[in-house]
């Protein structure tokens, strides 16, 4: 749970940093205000176990993620009026989601169930790939002893392996263009 905040804990100028980062944030044409900006960014204040050791950089940082994380939605967000953006979403409630995340569940978790079966470093390589750490070739290569020319063709014929032995399991997917 957060603490509270002690405003005697801020700098003195930090009220007047924050309203001059987000209005130079919010420019005419971004679609946001610098109130909006400045609200976000005290309810992030807040959100913390305490003030930051920074303020003047912590600022600037969440004022500039908080003015990018509005642009970012500024541009993927549509109004329900607009008649290009075709149909509204789908309720996530609908039997058909419940359903489907359901199928995907048991999808990744015979991925996952399949993985340590899997011949040689192929276990070792797919765990690296399935981390979500967005790691490069070069640090998985690394981390794995193995040159980084040759983790192409090894990524690709583990995948192959895991590919096969899923659908063994699963069943082929339905019109899913050419297996090897």
């Amino acid at each position: 749970m957060p603490v509270s905040l002690d405003a005697a804990a801020l700098p003195a100028g930090f009220a007047a940093l924050l309203a001059a980062e987000a209005a130079a944030y919010a420019l005419p044409g971004t679609g946001e205000e610098a109130a909006d900006l400045e609200q976000a960014v005290w309810l992030r204040l807040l959100e913390r176990d305490g003030p930051p050791a920074d303020p003047a950089g912590w600022t600037r940082a969440a004022v500039r993620a908080e003015a990018l994380g509005a642009d970012v939605r500024r541009r993927c967000e549509r109004p329900y009026a607009d008649q290009d953006a075709g149909p509204p979403p789908r309720s996530p409630h609908r039997a058909g989601d419940v359903e489907d995340r359901v199928i995907a569940a048991d999808a990744q978790h015979a991925v996952l169930a399949a993985v340590p079966a899997l011949p040689g470093r192929c276990p070792e390589l797919v765990r690296a790939l399935l981390s979500g750490s967005d790691r490069t070739y070069r640090e998985i290569s690394q981390e794995l002893g193995i040159s980084q020319g040759s983790l192409g063709p090894l990524r690709s014929r583990c995948l192959g392996c895991l590919r096969s032995m899923v659908n063994s399991r699963v069943g082929a997917p339905v019109g899913r263009g050419n297996a090897r």
